[in-house]
């Protein structure tokens, strides 16, 4: 197309690459930790606390040290019918991590499944679909 020109009816211009949210993470807030929300899409996230040593993909701004910098993982793939699970696993945290009130073994995967809690630390969050 020439500087100038009008795009004809049947070209699409692509703004960017759409990525579709497949969830959410949601931050509890209590008194270390302000109320936080993060929208999860496929692939593979780190999750801990905000720091600037740390290689966490989603950095939680807490005062809870009692959170690691790197605590959960969370991989988000697409399954066979067109959906999506997010797997969810403790990255050998120093405090482990309660799901829906269960310590997660080490090495253990579970599914998260709407309104699931997660206790990283002191600090609670919520997968929501």
């Amino acid at each position: 197309m020439e500087k100038g020109s009008v795009a004809s009816e049947s070209e699409t211009v692509l703004i960017q690459p759409f990525r579709m949210t497949t969830g959410h993470l949601s931050v509890i807030a209590n008194a270390d930790t302000p109320e936080q929300t993060f929208p999860l899409q496929e692939g593979v996230y780190i999750i801990g606390r905000k720091s600037k040593a740390s290689t966490a993909t989603i950095g939680i701004v807490t005062a809870d040290k009692s959170m690691s910098r790197e605590h959960i993982r969370i991989e988000v793939k697409k399954d066979a019918k067109g959906g999506y699970k997010h797997y969810l696993s403790d990255n050998n945290s120093k405090n482990h991590t309660l799901y829906n009130s269960n310590y997660l073994e080490n090495g253990e995967i579970v599914v998260l499944n709407n309104n699931d809690e997660i206790i990283i630390g002191r600090t609670v969050l919520r997968f929501n679909e």
